[in-house]
């Protein structure tokens, strides 16, 4: 898939918080978005995901221009807080399978699979709301990939995790290149190193720089970027 964002804007109130925003992804690529907070970072990736209305602009997906019905069918966006339905890591791993008419014997050797994924083997019968912050990051991931998204969003997704958790969601994300388009905001410089094929950074709701990583941390051409990289700017 080659998804093209051509002058897209969007402001809440009286503030803008994306201006002008191009960019594009040709094939199964993973696009790590860095910034500040406030930066505009989880905004862009909800219009991706076709849950927010964008003022002005294009979001082509192999050249047809797409609205947010049709982002919402191909993207799904892991947010950083997760939310659990009151009840089993399988309920909640299920739900979204049996909406879209899977049979029982496919969703169980899916559930099995991506919860392997994810370094959570055999939790299908724990409370989800009694895992601890890193397992419920872990499913909500899990959650995602049963989906089989064209589009996975991940917005901060080891944000204030333990670094297992952590090491196990990288591994996990780096497990699915190749597989589709994954757009992943991040504060983690080192992060993006690891997973990114190009690394875009974003400023003050536009953006200033796009380049694969060895030339994105070893030669900005972005003066912003540089002090970004070097942390001179205020967060």
């Amino acid at each position: 898939m080659e998804v093209r964002l051509q002058n897209v804007e969007k402001s809440y109130g009286s503030v803008k918080v994306l201006k002008d925003i191009n960019l594009e992804i040709l094939g199964a690529k993973t696009i790590v978005l860095l910034g500040t907070n406030g930066a505009g970072k989880t905004t862009l990736l909800r219009i991706i995901a076709g849950l927010d209305e964008r003022d002005k602009g294009s979001i082509l997906l192999d050249g047809k221009d797409a609205d947010e019905r049709e982002l919402r069918q191909i993207a799904t966006l892991v947010f950083q807080k997760t939310v659990m339905f009151n009840t089993s890591v399988y309920g909640n791993l299920s739900y979204g399978l049996k909406i879209r008419g899977k049979e029982d014997g496919e969703i169980k050797e899916g559930i099995a699979r991506e919860l392997h994924t994810v370094g959570l083997r055999n939790f299908e019968k724990r409370k989800a709301r009694k895992t601890s912050g890193g397992e419920q990051q872990r499913i909500a991931l899990a959650r995602a990939f049963l989906l089989n998204p064209q589009i996975l969003l991940l917005d901060e997704p080891t944000a204030n995790l333990d670094p297992y958790s952590a090491t196990i969601i990288e591994r996990a994300i780096m497990g699915k290149k190749g597989k589709g388009i994954v757009i992943l905001a991040t504060h983690n410089l080192s992060q993006a190193k690891r997973l990114a094929d190009a690394v875009v950074h974003i400023y003050e709701g536009k953006i200033v720089e796009i380049a694969d990583p060895e030339e994105f941390f070893n030669n900005p051409r972005s003066e912003m970027t540089r002090k970004f990289i070097n942390g001179e700017l205020d967060y």
